[in-house]
């Protein structure tokens, strides 16, 4: 008798256990995920301000451009949460591919060897970023079904997990931005 008493106790205690440990493997894998994203975001980031000066040397009178881009990274750095700076991400992708297509209407910009090997690692690092944002989706997706599916959702609502946003593109964003580096 008393034997079943400890096994009617220990059961839910295990299963709680386990499943609180479950949701916490499934919380921390989508935040390592987003780390991932921030990395490649700063590694974007940095890239912008040496872009934009060689471009400056060879296209001054498009101040416009120089300005947005500039602008949209501050506004992308200083953005929080997934939602918010997706939307941040997706208008300076927008701006770097006008960036970009500057090369087209300044011959000696497209051969300058530092914008070429700038252009490269741009697209290096986007293809980068879309496999961290593929990862960091997927890893929210699997966290959030953890805290919807009962029972675990009795855990989690006690525990206090709550759901993560998806890192999102805007309808018609979905691309990175259209870098050719016409060798």
């Amino acid at each position: 008798m008393a034997i079943v008493v400890v096994l009617m106790c220990a059961v839910p205690a295990l299963w709680v256990m386990l499943t609180f440990n479950r949701l916490v493997r499934l919380r921390n894998q989508s935040r390592t995920a987003w780390a991932d994203i921030d990395v490649q975001l700063q590694r974007r980031h940095d890239l912008v301000p040496r872009l934009v000066e060689v471009v400056k040397g060879y296209a001054a009178h498009e101040r416009a451009t120089l300005a947005a881009v500039t602008e949209l990274r501050a506004q992308a750095q200083s953005a929080h949460g997934a939602a918010v700076q997706g939307q941040a991400e997706d208008a300076l992708s927008q701006a770097l591919g006008r960036l970009i297509a500057l090369r087209e209407a300044y011959p000696e910009l497209k051969a300058n060897r530092n914008f070429a090997q700038l252009s490269a690692a741009l697209v290096e690092v986007e293809d980068h970023l879309q496999y961290a944002r593929r990862f960091y989706n997927g890893a929210v997706r699997d966290f959030n079904d953890g805290i919807q599916r009962f029972p675990a959702m009795l855990i989690a609502g006690v525990f206090g997990f709550r759901s993560a946003e998806f890192f999102q593109t805007e309808n018609g964003s979905q691309q990175a931005p259209n870098v050719e580096l016409g060798r």
